[in-house]
């Protein structure tokens, strides 16, 4: 199994930057799929990014693209995703999590993690 434990949400001023961070345990992880997913309150979670391991790279989804950059540490186990150029409407909770290469669903997923956004 994956355990997945994030951290780096917190306050910043719109225009501002945060780095969110999801450090995996486990020894399966060329065999995984990160995604970032974020919910605003009220809403629905949504498709923020993913990455594969085994290729190194990923993307971001159209709406953020420009302004979101995924990275990673493969020594520390942890894909980051850099939140730029931050908009009100980028405020909630952020999660990572991972899901088996071919799996349809993402099963592990970490605690989430807030941005709050200020204007």
């Amino acid at each position: 199994q994956v355990q997945l434990v994030q951290s780096g949400g917190g306050l910043v001023q719109a225009g501002g930057s945060l780095r969110l961070s999801c450090t995996a345990s486990g020894r399966t992880f060329s065999m995984l799929d990160m995604g970032w997913f974020h919910q605003a309150p009220g809403k629905e979670r949504e498709f923020v990014a993913t990455f594969r391991w085994s290729a190194g790279s990923g993307y971001v989804a159209d709406s953020v693209k420009g302004r979101f950059t995924l990275s990673r540490d493969s020594g520390k186990n942890t894909v980051y995703l850099q939140l730029n150029s931050l908009k009100p409407e980028d405020a909630g909770v952020y999660y990572c999590a991972a899901r088996i290469v071919g799996a349809h669903e993402y099963d592990y997923w970490g605690q989430g993690t807030q941005v709050s956004v200020s204007s």
